[in-house]
C-alpha cells in the first residue's frame, strides 16, 4: 500500500514550531519555497500565496473527501449537495437510514456509498471520533488508514486541509500532477512515484507546495472559491 507522505518535525517560523498551518504560516512558507526555488517563485508572483483551504475535522468532510476520490470536484461537491438537500444536516444517522436507491440518486457509486456508511457506523458505535484527531495529530494518519475506503490520498488530504498539518504530500493527486507537468514545462505527465520523488525537494513545506499548485491549477488570482465547496 501507498504511504502517506509527512515529515515527522514540526516546521519552524520565526523561532517556534508550526504545528498547524494558518494563514501567516501559508504565505510564510509561500515565501520560502519562492526563495529555494524558481517555480515557486514564478507561481508566488503570478498568483500570490495561496488559499488556506480549511474543513472541519469532522464527518462531513471525510463524506466528502470519499466522494472526490478520482472525480472531479464538481461531481463530487454535486453528489454531497444533493445529498445534504435530501437529509438536511450530513450526520452519520442519515446517511446510515438511506437506502441505497436513494444514495445512488443523489450520486454516489455502490463501492463510495459503502465506504461512506463504514464510516458512519464507525462513528455511531464511538469507534471513531473525528474531532478527536486534532488532539491526536501524529497518529492521525495512521488511525485514518484503518477504515476501509480511506486510503493515503484521502488521509492524506484530511491531514492537511483538517488537521493543517505543514508537510503534507497527497501522493497519487491527479490534479497535482497536471500542475506539476504545465508549471514545470515536463513532457509529460508524472506517475504518483514521479510527483512524490520531485515533491521531496519542498519538503518541510509540502502542504503549502501543494497549495500552490492546486491554486495555480484552479486559475490562480482568477480563481473564485465555489459557496459549496465544503472549504472553511
Amino acid at each position: 500500500m501507498d504511504t502517506v507522505s509527512t515529515s515527522p518535525q514540526p516546521t519552524r517560523q520565526g523561532g517556534s514550531a508550526v504545528l498547524i498551518l494558518d494563514q501567516p504560516a501559508v504565505v510564510a512558507h509561500a515565501e520560502s519555497l519562492a526563495d529555494q526555488s524558481e517555480l515557486f517563485g514564478a507561481l508566488l508572483e503570478r498568483n500570490g500565496p495561496p488559499p488556506l483551504w480549511r474543513r472541519h475535522p469532522s464527518f462531513q468532510t471525510l463524506a466528502r473527501l470519499v466522494l472526490e476520490q478520482q472525480v472531479s470536484l464538481a461531481s463530487a461537491n454535486a453528489a454531497y449537495r444533493k445529498l445534504e438537500q435530501r437529509v438536511g444536516d450530513v450526520t452519520p444517522v442519515a446517511v446510515l437510514e438511506s437506502t441505497d436507491a436513494e444514495l445512488k440518486a443523489d450520486g454516489f457509486s455502490r463501492q463510495k456509498a459503502s465506504y461512506v456508511r463504514g464510516i458512519a457506523e464507525l462513528i455511531t458505535t464511538g469507534t471513531l471520533i473525528p474531532e478527536s484527531l486534532a488532539t491526536n495529530r501524529d497518529g492521525a494518519v495512521d488511525e485514518l488508514l484503518t477504515i476501509r475506503g480511506v486510503g493515503p490520498w484521502t488521509a492524506a488530504c484530511f491531514a492537511l486541509f483538517s488537521l493543517g498539518l505543514p508537510d503534507v504530500w497527497p501522493r497519487g493527486d491527479r490534479a497535482l500532477h497536471v500542475s506539476m507537468s504545465q508549471t514545470m514545462a515536463m513532457a509529460h505527465v508524472p506517475d504518483s512515484d514521479q510527483a512524490q520523488g520531485i515533491a521531496g525537494s519542498w519538503a518541510p513545506h509540502r502542504s503549502t507546495a501543494a497549495r500552490m499548485l492546486w491554486h495555480d491549477y484552479l486559475g490562480g488570482r482568477s480563481y473564485v472559491q465555489g459557496p459549496d465547496a465544503g472549504f472553511v
